[in-house]
C-alpha cells in the first residue's frame, strides 16, 4: 500500500510538472504572435530567451519519468501514463521551438509596416492555444473523448492555414515588392499549423494513455 501511495504521489507531481511546462508554452505561443502583430522586438526577445526554461523543464521531467520507471517498474496503464508524459513534453518542447521561430520573424520584420492585418495568423494562434489547453486538461483527467474533440479543431487550423496561404500568394502576385515579407508570414502560418499538429499529438497520446490504442488523428 505504501509503495502504491508513493507511486501515485509521484504521478500527481509529474502531472503538475507537465501542466507547468504547458502553461509556459501557451504563453510563449501567445507572446510570439503578439510580438509580431505589435512588432515588439523586446517581447520577441523574451520568447527566444524563455526557450531555455522550456528545455530545462523537459529534461527535468524526463529524468523524473526515467527514475520512476527504474525504481517502480510500472506495468500496463501505469506505464502508459509515463510514456504519455514523455510524448507530451516532447510535443510541448517542439511547440516552444516554433514560438521562437515566430519571434525571429518578428525580429526580421520589426522595421517594416505589415502588408496586411494578421487576421488568419491570429485566429490560428488562438485555436492552437486552446488546443494545447484542452489537450492538457484531457491528459490530467485521462479523458479520451475530450482529446478526440480537441483533435478535431486541427481541421479548422488547417482550413485557415490554406486560406492564409492563398491570400498571401495572391498578395505577392499583385505586388512583387511584398514577396519578402509575405514569405516570412507564410512561414509563421506554417509554424502555427505545426503547433496545432503537435497539439493533436498530445490528444493521440492521451487516447493511448486511456485506452492502450494508438491512432493517428492528423
Amino acid at each position: 500500500m505504501a509503495i502504491r501511495q508513493s507511486f501515485d504521489k509521484a504521478l500527481a507531481e509529474l502531472q503538475q510538472d507537465v501542466l507547468r511546462m504547458g502553461s509556459v508554452v501557451e504563453k510563449s505561443i501567445y507572446n510570439s504572435v503578439k510580438s509580431l502583430a505589435t512588432q515588439d522586438p523586446i517581447l520577441a526577445g523574451e520568447v527566444i530567451e524563455g526557450d531555455d526554461v522550456v528545455d530545462r523543464q523537459r529534461y527535468q521531467i524526463e529524468d523524473k519519468i526515467i527514475k520512476i520507471i527504474a525504481t517502480q517498474q510500472p506495468m500496463a496503464k501505469d506505464l502508459r501514463i509515463l510514456i504519455t508524459g514523455i510524448r507530451i513534453i516532447m510535443s510541448l518542447e517542439r511547440m516552444a521551438d516554433h514560438s521562437v521561430d515566430i519571434s525571429r520573424v518578428t525580429m526580421c520584420l520589426v522595421d517594416q509596416k505589415l502588408i496586411k492585418p494578421l487576421v488568419g495568423i491570429t485566429a490560428m494562434a488562438k485555436l492552437a492555444q486552446q488546443m494545447v489547453k484542452d489537450g492538457l486538461d484531457a491528459y490530467v483527467h485521462s479523458d479520451p473523448e475530450k482529446a478526440r474533440e480537441m483533435c478535431e479543431a486541427d481541421d479548422e487550423v488547417d482550413h485557415i492555414y490554406h486560406q492564409t496561404f492563398k491570400h498571401l500568394v495572391a498578395h505577392m502576385r499583385r505586388d512583387p515588392e511584398t514577396i519578402g515579407q509575405a514569405t516570412y508570414l507564410l512561414f509563421v502560418a506554417r509554424y502555427l499549423e505545426r503547433i496545432a499538429d503537435h497539439a493533436t499529438n498530445i490528444g493521440e497520446a492521451v487516447i493511448f494513455q486511456a485506452t492502450g490504442e494508438w491512432k493517428e488523428l492528423n
